[in-house]
């Protein structure tokens, strides 16, 4: 359980220092040579006028609609992302379980678990697992459980039984700091039904259940200790999706931007 809390914790450093850095960053378009080659064409040339480039850097404008993509990076799960600045919208409890089984369900989700499975079975997170395909199929179905477990009471079950919206605001625009702040907080503080700011009453008590459940079939962790240990673990690892949601549109911006002066670059050439 250790090496579960040290990954997530190398996943959040990673995190922070690329978001910053990613969103705050601002590149020229083009300088120098490649200026001149757009601005004095050749004496047989037609001059073509140079497609704009998207700027990463400016703030995105809060009276246009936002395009949630459903999965960040082409593999993680994304339904439950809704911009912020937005008038808000109340969902049912249908909608809710839809959420829940798509972030669930979602075919990426088993190679994701896969690949969790594969490091914990390296590092012998639980040895009376094994090893081996037997061994790799324990892990792989008890990784896969908690991701299970934990999505369908933290954004099904429990935002039914208490009136919360389990949907991810997009603050969208502001500082980074203030931005980054309010998507770690997000799993402590959530929407009502009626749009009003509470307590995240199904994030806490959800992954709470999903942790004592955890312990029917994590035989060599069944203690009060190791509960609340996989409990925080797991609304820690909602804190980093949180943020990831939060600021993968200004990365993909950020990618987007770079991708298109560099083929600028090539075309001037």
């Amino acid at each position: 359980m250790n090496s579960r809390r040290t990954k997530i914790s190398s996943l959040a450093g990673g995190l922070f220092l690329f978001v910053p850095l990613a969103v705050s960053a601002q590149q020229p378009v083009a300088e120098g040579p490649v200026a001149a080659a757009e601005t004095t064409p050749a004496a047989n040339e037609v001059p073509v006028a140079p497609k704009p480039v998207p700027d990463a850097t400016q703030p995105v404008d809060p009276n246009q609609p936002e395009k949630v993509d459903r999965r960040i990076l082409g593999v993680l799960p994304n339904y439950r992302t809704a911009d912020g600045r937005a008038p808000f919208q109340p969902i049912n409890w249908k909608y809710k379980l839809a959420i829940a089984s798509k972030d669930s369900f979602d075919w990426p989700n088993y190679i994701v678990g896969g690949a969790f499975a594969g490091l914990y079975m390296a590092d012998r997170d639980h040895p009376d697992f094994g090893q081996g395909v037997s061994g790799f199929a324990r892990y792989y179905g008890t990784s896969y459980a908690d991701q299970v477990i934990g999505n369908m009471l933290t954004e099904g079950f429990m935002p039914i039984v208490f009136h919360e919206d389990p949907r991810y605001f997009r603050k969208a625009t502001g500082p980074v700091r203030r931005r980054l702040f309010y998507s770690l907080t997000r799993v402590l503080i959530c929407k009502t039904d009626h749009g009003n700011t509470t307590f995240n009453f199904a994030e806490v008590v959800g992954n709470s259940i999903g942790g004592s459940i955890s312990n029917f079939y994590y035989t060599d962790e069944r203690s009060l200790n190791q509960t609340v240990i996989r409990t925080g673990t797991q609304i820690a690892t909602d804190a980093l999706s949180n943020t990831l949601k939060e600021f993968w549109p200004d990365i993909k911006r950020h990618l987007h931007h770079h991708k298109t002066a560099d083929l600028a670059v090539a075309e001037a050439r």
